[in-house]
């Protein structure tokens, strides 16, 4: 009972706030000029943080886009769990009442 419960809070929200993640951020990308930043700082708030942060390093153009994709995904995958995380745990909880 209760490993289906850490499963259920944790485990699967991480597997989906990854996916969800990369998926924000490929979309992202692609629609950077279309839609305006407001809206994408909401849905891929890593794009715009690694923009803030990546440029400030002068090294190789391969490093720098590294660098670039690990912030942007590492944020995103954060954002994305905590919402399904909180998600989860508000179901659960209505579940057991």
């Amino acid at each position: 009972m209760v490993l289906k419960r850490i499963t259920f809070r944790l485990l699967l929200p991480a597997i989906a706030g990854a996916a969800l993640g990369f998926f924000a951020l490929a979309l992202a990308v692609q629609d950077e000029p279309i839609i305006a930043p407001a809206l994408l700082s909401v849905f891929s708030p890593g794009l715009k943080l690694a923009e803030l942060l990546a440029p400030a390093k002068h090294e190789s153009l391969g490093s720098t886009f590294g660098g670039f994709l690990r912030i942007a995904l590492g944020v995103n995958m954060a954002f994305y769990f905590g919402i399904l995380a909180l998600v989860a745990y508000l179901v659960d909880r209505r579940r057991s009442r």
